[in-house]
Formats: C-alpha cells, sequence, structure tokens
C-alpha cells in the first residue's frame, strides 16, 4: 500500500467533463497542483467519438483530448474504491491511498440493464454475449478481428441516438444489424412520426434492419452451438449471438452513495456543485443540479465552468444549458435542438420534404428558438444551431432561413461561411482560427483540437474540421502545384 501525499484537488474520473474542469480552472487562474484518478487505462479521450471509432471514420488516437494545463498528474488504471470523508482519503483497488484537500467526482454515468430475463448472470454481470457500448475498451470488443472478418451479427436494443448511430457504425463495416425498438419509430423521444420515418428509411438504405413496435422480453444466451436469441413481445424471435444494449444511463453514483452523501438520482449538489459535504464536488453525468442531472454535454459543460469558477474565485451559479444533439448518422446532417414537443411555444414552423429525405421543425417564443429539427438541411444547421445556442432572434424569413439563406449573424460577414463563422460551438472555435492554426503547422485533427480546442467539447464538428483541413490541404496545393 502507498500513501501519496494530499492533493489540494483530486479528482475522480478521468473524462470529457473532469477535462473540463481542469481545462476552467486554470482558465479563471487556479494554479493549485490536481491529482486525476482514471479507472480506465487509456488517456482522457472524446466518448461522444465513440461510434466514429466503431465505425473506423477515427483513429482512436484523434480521439484523444489534450494533456490538461498545469500542474496536473493524471493517473490511468487507478479505480478509487473508498471515500474516507472523515480523514479526506480515497482508497483504491489496489491498495493505495490518495489524500485529498478537496474531492471532485467525475465519475460518469453507468449502462442500463433492463430487467430482461437471461440478460444477466446470476452474479448480476451480463451474460455471454452482452454488451454495452460506454468505453473505448467496449468499442474495441465489438470491433475483434475474428467478429470483423467473421461478418458476425449484431442485434441492438434501443434505438435511441447512441443505438441508431451505433447501427450506421456497424452497418458501415459491413456487420449485418438489427435494430430493435420497442416504439414506432427510432428516436421517438426526440423526433416525431415524420422525421422518425426518414431516419428510419436511411437506416434501411444502409442496410440495417429495423424491427419496432414490440419490446424485448426476454434474452436467451447462446450455448452448446445454439445462437442466442433476443424474444419480443410479438412473439418474435432474433438471432443475437451479440446483444448490443443501447437501453439509456444512469449516473454512476455508488462511491458517493457508499460515502454517504446525499443522492437522488444523481448526486445532488448546489449553485456551487457542493455536494452535501462542503469539501466535495460532483460534476458532469453523476450530478443532479436543482433536480436537473446532467445527460449532455452542454450540462456538463456548463457544470465545470461553475465548479471552476467556484473553486477560483468562490463565485456561484449554473448557466442554464442548451441542448444540442448531432447524431452520426449517414447521409446529410440531423440536429436536435432542445426537447422538442416538451414544451408550449408562441409558433412552430414545419417543413416535410419526405422525396428529399429532408425535414425541419422550429418551436419559437418571440423570435427565439427553444427547440427544434433539421434533417437534411445542411446550409441551415449551423446558423440555426448558432442561433438557438445564442439565444438569437431568427429572422423573419423562415422558409428561406431554412432553406440555407440566412442573415448574417451579428459580427458575421455574408451568407456563406465566413472567417468568423463559428465551427466548434462549445469553445467558440471560429473557420479563421482553424485556418490560421492550420497554415501555422497544425495540419491533422489532433493537432488542431491542441492548438484551438476545437472537437474538444461534444465533438460534433469532427468531420467538419477534417474537411476544413483536407480543404486547404487540397487549395495549397493547387496554388504551390504540387
Amino acid at each position: 500500500m502507498t500513501t501519496y501525499s494530499t492533493a489540494p484537488i483530486l479528482v475522480i474520473g478521468n473524462g470529457p467533463a473532469a477535462h473540463q474542469v481542469l481545462d476552467r480552472l486554470r482558465h479563471f487562474g487556479c494554479e493549485d497542483p490536481v491529482t486525476v484518478l482514471g479507472a480506465e487505462d487509456t488517456p482522457a479521450y472524446h466518448r461522444a467519438l465513440l461510434t466514429s471509432a466503431l465505425d473506423g471514420s477515427l483513429p482512436t488516437e484523434a480521439m484523444e483530448l489534450p494533456p490538461p494545463p498545469g500542474d496536473t498528474t493524471i493517473r490511468t488504471g487507478v479505480c478509487a474504491v473508498r471515500i474516507d470523508r472523515v480523514r479526506r482519503r480515497v482508497h483504491t483497488a489496489d491498495g493505495d491511498v490518495f489524500p485529498y484537500a478537496r474531492l471532485i467526482l467525475a465519475t460518469g454515468a453507468t449502462p442500463i440493464l433492463p430487467a430482461l430475463p437471461g440478460l444477466r448472470t446470476p452474479d448480476g454481470s451480463p451474460a455471454a454475449g452482452v454488451a454495452v457500448l460506454r468505453t473505448l475498451a467496449d468499442c474495441t470488443r465489438l470491433t475483434a478481428p475474428a467478429a470483423r472478418e467473421a461478418r458476425t451479427p449484431v442485434t441492438i436494443l434501443g434505438a435511441g441516438s447512441l443505438g441508431v448511430e451505433a447501427a450506421f457504425a456497424l452497418a458501415l463495416k459491413n456487420r449485418p444489424v438489427t435494430l430493435v425498438h420497442p416504439r414506432p419509430w427510432p428516436m421517438d423521444h426526440l423526433l416525431d412520426a415524420a422525421a422518425g420515418a426518414l431516419v428510419r428509411d436511411r437506416l434501411t438504405a444502409a442496410g440495417v434492419e429495423l424491427v419496432a413496435g414490440s419490446p424485448a422480453t426476454a434474452y436467451t444466451p447462446a450455448s452448446a452451438g445454439a445462437p442466442g436469441t433476443l424474444h419480443l413481445a410479438d412473439g418474435t424471435t432474433l438471432p443475437a449471438d451479440t446483444l448490443l444494449l443501447c437501453t439509456g444511463v444512469l449516473p454512476e453514483t455508488g462511491l458517493a452513495r457508499a460515502a454517504g452523501l446525499a443522492v437522488r438520482t444523481g448526486v445532488l449538489v448546489d449553485d456551487g456543485m457542493r455536494t452535501d459535504d462542503p469539501l466535495i464536488h460532483a460534476v458532469g453525468d453523476c450530478a443532479e443540479h436543482r433536480g436537473n442531472r446532467g445527460g449532455s454535454l452542454a450540462s456538463g459543460w456548463a457544470q465545470a465552468e461553475a465548479l471552476a469558477r467556484y473553486l477560483a474565485h468562490g463565485a456561484r451559479g449554473v448557466a442554464p444549458a442548451r441542448r444540442v444533439l448531432r447524431p452520426r448518422i449517414a447521409g446529410p446532417g440531423l440536429v436536435v435542438l432542445g426537447m422538442p414537443g416538451a414544451a408550449p411555444c408562441d409558433e412552430t414552423i414545419t417543413l416535410n420534404d419526405p422525396a428529399n429525405g429532408r425535414y425541419a421543425r422550429l418551436e419559437l417564443t418571440g423570435e427565439h428558438i427553444t427547440a427544434g429539427v433539421l434533417l437534411g438541411f445542411d446550409r441551415a444547421i449551423a446558423t440555426t444551431t448558432e442561433l438557438y445556442v445564442h439565444d438569437a432572434p431568427v429572422p423573419r424569413d423562415r422558409l428561406s432561413f431554412l432553406m440555407g439563406r440566412p442573415p448574417r449573424l451579428p459580427g458575421a460577414g455574408s451568407e456563406e461561411i465566413t472567417p468568423e463563422t463559428v465551427v466548434c460551438l462549445c469553445n467558440n472555435v471560429t473557420h479563421q482560427d482553424l485556418t490560421r492554426a492550420w497554415h501555422a503547422g497544425a495540419q491533422g485533427l489532433a493537432e488542431l483540437a491542441s492548438a484551438t480546442r476545437a472537437t474538444t467539447g461534444c465533438g460534433g464538428c469532427a468531420r467538419q474540421v477534417e474537411s476544413l483541413c483536407a480543404s486547404l490541404a487540397s487549395t495549397t496545393a493547387a496554388t504551390t502545384g504540387s
């Protein structure tokens, strides 16, 4: 057993929320040494980009977050198992002890295993053939060479955003995919029937078999040469040697609960992201603030900002987070703003063009977007998202706006992409910032992320940044004649 020296700030968890806290701490001038304990063996990475690793479009090294600034010690492969609040110590699985002056819980969330007969072994662990997608290790297991070469079929349970992304990713790797969902169309918690039908059509075009409208009732794992089987309420049985569960997540609160901290769904925190122990904070997917738990990168970023400001200056207050979801699907883009249909609004604008695979729905209060869905309107997505995130008014000519002819935003130039166009909304990185960094030598995704912090938020702009790299390389080659 090793007992380390006391860390002024000790963080349990090495995911995106923890990384953002570290970045903002240094931004606000806090130079205290920080020690981070990460259960995974890898450096911090973009969890939101796992499906891009699944389909092979991004190498895993491109998913890594930049090293944290300042006096920060990262210990990977270290699993915290107990918090001793009296002695202010954290005990790890290998017997080491880490004293702390202030502790931050950034333990994230854990996948939900539905209460279906056959999904668990007697000790509660997933049955043979049952998989989840939460870590790089999960991704590696799903893309193992044996599975790729044999084109092993995958049945995915749950057609929320993760299930839909995973289905597209595995289909792109030529894996036979069946996507099972209890509701009539995919992503039904965010999309209405019209938008859901367009996503269904894209899944079908990608080779995914969608089985919707009947819930799963049981799972029979593969044994003695017999294939695994998923049973549905309508009597359907589906082969499922590999059953990928995309059935949601719950805050990881085990450490906090065992330490006697107040927990509801997540770890309860105040406006300084403090738990009921004033020396312990929680942030990200594990935290619950004023009845709202994380679950989105926007809320995690707002919490990280609030916590860093509190630790640096004692200021309290969590800014409202504007939720933006950019599922990675085949074909023209999809963005979901807020929670469409969840609250009353003054005006709803809907444009449905199924023949061309396009759909738009914007919910407005006054002249401001409160929620929306854009599918297939690539030219409008960036501007609409920026208006929503900054709570800026939309133009009066709604149709022209949706068709990609938006007016100039404050501070912007023409209607097309300009140097001031924001590419990375999470970190306010503009087209000009990226172009300058590229010409200064940051000519790959990882290098641009390190130089500008683009893609280090939700990761949703990664493909735009890659496209910009390719465009700049092509333009430079044409100019130089090489």
